[in-house]
């Protein structure tokens, strides 16, 4: 049985993931954030289920080291962990663009680190990492400046962890999501056309697909999942 590790097991994003997964026969090794009481029921034989502070680099190492010493490999690992801010420049301090950091940055790069080196071990393995659209094309991050500003250095870690695997069956992504069809957004927007957005079983498809044989030989890909929005 493969093993995937899927952060941000409880956001909607996350969800979405872990029951694909799941459905997909991978043993799935989902992290909420400490006191989340959010009920995930799958069988214990096929979903496993951590509590972790990922802003916290020692401890999600130790999460990293316990799971690769009781399951031996990690065969894909997809990094949903983040969160949002608006701000113009005119609005925006250092704190600001620091607390994205921490938020979209340092949680993903806490656990893609050591997986990354695990993978490079193994000569095997592929990382999702959730990018997005003003951290693609800072035009389209007006008014969201720290997020944008964050989510932009995703890019470049996967660059640099995809230039340091060349050679190697170890392959780093970014998704790039659109608009997600979620009930915190439809209420935020209620006038939107909610058929344009992108539903995260969508997402959750195209991340699946890319751990496939069908997938291999792929490289540095950035996956744009935007729908029609």
């Amino acid at each position: 049985m493969k093993t995937i590790m899927i952060t941000g097991a409880t956001g909607n994003m996350g969800q979405a993931v872990v029951k694909k997964f799941v459905q997909e026969g991978y043993f799935v090794i989902g992290t909420v954030i400490p006191n989340d009481t959010t009920p995930i029921n799958f069988p214990a034989d096929k979903f496993e289920k951590v509590v972790v502070d990922l802003g916290d680099e020692e401890a999600s190492g130790k999460f990293i080291d316990t799971v690769i010493s009781k399951y031996k490999s990690v065969d894909a690992a997809v990094l949903t962990v983040g969160g949002f801010a608006m701000g113009s420049i005119v609005d925006t301090k250092t704190s600001d663009i620091e607390k994205q950091y921490k938020l979209n940055f340092e949680t993903a790069y806490n656990v893609a680190r050591p997986v990354f080196i695990q993978m490079l071990k193994q000569n095997s393995g592929r990382i999702f990492i959730i990018g997005s659209k003003p951290g693609l094309d800072a035009r389209n991050g007006k008014g969201m400046v720290a997020y944008g500003l964050a989510k932009s250095l995703i890019f470049r870690l996967a660059e640099l962890m995809n230039a340091e695997a060349k050679g190697k069956n170890v392959v780093t992504s970014v998704v790039v999501p659109s608009t997600i069809d979620t009930p915190p957004n439809r209420k935020a927007m209620p006038e939107a056309h909610f058929d344009n957005w992108v539903k995260p079983e969508a997402i959750a498809d195209v991340i699946y697909w890319h751990c496939t044989d069908e997938a291999a030989a792929l490289r540095e890909p950035v996956l744009k999942v935007y729908n029609n929005a």
